[in-house]
């Protein structure tokens, strides 16, 4: 390849790009978190954000309209349940210590050995006193560092407002640098909306939803605890496969092992036909013709993402691989290079391995 003054010049700009790009990565590192949970939130809080706008006509009002109703959604009750959160889960780790697991386990187990018994005990011991200890942790840890999760949601709170009232023009820059041939970008931006809405609205929404109503389950039938179990609710709801079923199930053989018959075929009644079944309706109305991502794959990359990420990593997981998929099937089907340049024939993408 023979360099001219003019490749010089392009290389030497897009060097220049890429170094600068490096370094504003390294700047905005300690808080890119903080920053992703703002635009998800924004694209969360997007269609509420249109519909006020639509009777304001101002996106600055009708953005601080929307941010002050995601406080008083999200920020207040958290503000105001951490508290008993807190106390519940000192109160769980106490009653961790105490728990004889051994003779649950003989109640399950009437008729197994004594050796059995004795390492499935000691397993179980030892595994509840590291997750009890890993929780304790993290909420010292949360403590220590009051000054900087304060600062993450200032910063997520201003991302948010400004992803919602200058949403526009971020579309008209995204577009604006984009190398994909106009002709593509349409079908390919409509695939990613399709699976960004179906994972965050079917899988984080539909969640949160499932989660809470857990957690009224374990209120109304005066399960100890209630709030932190319908945290933990609400976690294993996001994620795919999973499922509060995996809390529910052994809190009702713990209602019958201690003589709660009634309450115990109540409360599996209500989490089988009421809770179980929110997810299926509520999937069924929000994704309505959109593309989802099979249950597989998703759980997959929510847990690899959660290792990865963090929390937020139950989000961004499902999200990269989606997306990894839309571009491999591209490539497979010899589409991918046909992005970057004008076509007469426009072709249609579909995510591959989708239910």
């Amino acid at each position: 390849m023979e360099l001219n003054e003019k490749t010089i010049r392009e290389l030497s700009a897009i060097a220049l790009i890429l170094i600068f790009a490096i370094i504003v990565f390294f700047i905005i590192k300690p808080i890119i978190f903080a920053i992703l949970w703002g635009l998800i939130l924004a694209y969360i809080f997007m269609p509420i954000f249109n519909f006020i706008n639509k009777y304001t006509n101002n996106r600055a009002l009708s953005a601080t309209l929307v941010l002050i109703l995601s406080i008083l959604l999200i920020v207040l009750p958290l503000w105001l349940i951490i508290p008993l959160i807190v106390q519940q889960i000192f109160e769980i780790f106490r009653a961790s210590q105490s728990l004889d697991i051994y003779s649950i386990i003989n109640n399950l187990f009437p008729n197994a050995s004594q050796q059995f018994l004795t390492q499935l005990s000691t397993s179980l011991n030892s595994m509840i006193s590291k997750l009890t200890s890993s929780i304790m942790n993290s909420l010292v840890n949360v403590f220590l560092n009051v000054s900087l999760v304060i600062i993450n949601l200032l910063i997520t709170g201003m991302v948010f407002f400004f992803s919602l009232k200058d949403a526009d023009k971020l579309k008209d820059f995204v577009k604006g640098i984009s190398p994909i041939s106009k002709s593509k970008e349409k079908i390919l931006v409509q695939n990613f909306k399709d699976i960004t809405y179906s994972i965050l609205f079917g899988n984080l929404v539909v969640g949160v939803i499932q989660g809470i109503i857990c957690g009224i389950g374990f209120w109304i039938f005066g399960i100890k605890n209630a709030l932190s179990l319908s945290l933990l609710a609400v976690f294993l709801a996001v994620l795919p496969i999973a499922g509060v079923y995996l809390l529910w199930v052994p809190l009702a053989i713990y209602m019958f092992i201690m003589g709660n018959f009634y309450s115990a075929i109540a409360f599996s009644l209500f989490n089988i036909f009421i809770v179980s079944n929110i997810d299926n309706i509520l999937r069924a109305y929000i994704l309505s013709r959109k593309t989802n991502l099979s249950t597989l794959f998703a759980f997959i990359s929510s847990i690899g993402g959660l290792f990865v990420f963090g929390i937020i990593g139950l989000i961004l997981g499902p999200l990269i691989f989606a997306y990894f998929i839309i571009l491999i099937d591209l490539y497979r089907e010899k589409s991918l290079l046909s992005l970057f340049y004008e076509e007469d024939q426009k072709q249609s993408f579909k995510i591959p391995f989708s239910t």
